[in-house]
């Protein structure tokens, strides 16, 4: 498999060195997408592989699949062309698709040109239970709260518990882009971005990410606590983020697929 990756951040360097140094995946990332030449060409030179700054050019390299390890803006801007290359998408910014219309005229133009848009569960768990729970109407209610440490969330640091959105996962995500992905990934999975309850913490005590999701309805309920290491090199990134990337391109293509 020859993977293409958009960014050159934390997240693409971590896919760079797992993949191509250590080889822990039957595969190999033959092109990466950015804008800071700086990077792209140290990374290029460091990890074997080529890196491009014209993305039609990045998409025309002999690449079987994307991955997005970008930003929103950056999906929602090339979501398009990767679909119309007949290029399989792993979408790292799930808050691309806060807008409903576009997450609909995705899914249509992923049908339309056989193509699947991928998106791995982050840094959370329980969307299989959610998408089952909700496949005949019977999810009743969905809230997540996310509690993070002032340097995960980019703020100064203070000495108290602050709640900094209590709300529904449609503000959060325009709140607090670059933290309350998982959000709407519960909200695409459960019962959408304007009825799944969000909480934001700034929690100067707490050393790990930590969500806690809580669901009800015909099926029961469920209770679910995640506490995730940051990246070492970036507490604003999840460490298990990057790892359900790699989950998904190990499993994709599997004859065996475990959970919807």
């Amino acid at each position: 498999m020859k993977i293409g990756v958009i960014g050159t951040g934390n997240i693409a360097q971590y896919l760079l060195e797992t993949i191509n140094n250590s080889r822990r995946l039957g595969g190999e990332v033959v092109s990466i997408f950015g804008r800071n030449q700086e990077v792209g060409l140290r990374l290029e030179k460091q990890y074997n592989t080529t890196f491009y700054t014209d993305f039609e050019a990045f998409l025309n390299s002999p690449i079987d699949i994307v991955v997005e390890a970008a930003t929103i803006e950056v999906a929602v801007q090339h979501m398009h062309d990767v679909l119309h290359c007949k290029k399989d998408l792993i979408l790292s910014s799930i808050g691309a698709f806060k807008d409903t219309a576009f997450l609909n005229e995705m899914k249509e133009l992923a049908r339309s040109t056989g193509q699947h848009i991928y998106l791995p569960s982050g840094a959370i768990g329980g969307l299989d239970l959610l998408q089952s729970a909700n496949s005949v109407g019977g999810l009743k209610e969905v809230r997540i709260t996310t509690r993070k440490s002032y340097a995960s969330l980019g703020m100064e640091v203070k000495y108290e518990e602050e709640c900094l959105f209590d709300g529904v996962a449609l503000d959060a995500i325009e709140q607090f882009p670059k933290n309350v992905n998982v959000a709407l990934l519960l909200s695409i999975a459960g019962l959408g971005a304007d009825k799944t309850k969000v909480r934001v913490i700034a929690d100067p005590k707490i050393q790990r990410n930590t969500h806690t999701i809580q669901a009800s309805g015909d099926f029961g309920e469920m209770n679910l606590t995640i506490e995730n290491e940051p990246m070492p090199n970036n507490p604003k990134t999840s460490y298990l983020a990057a790892l359900s990337i790699l989950s998904t391109l190990q499993n994709k293509g599997n004859s065996i697929t475990i959970g919807s």
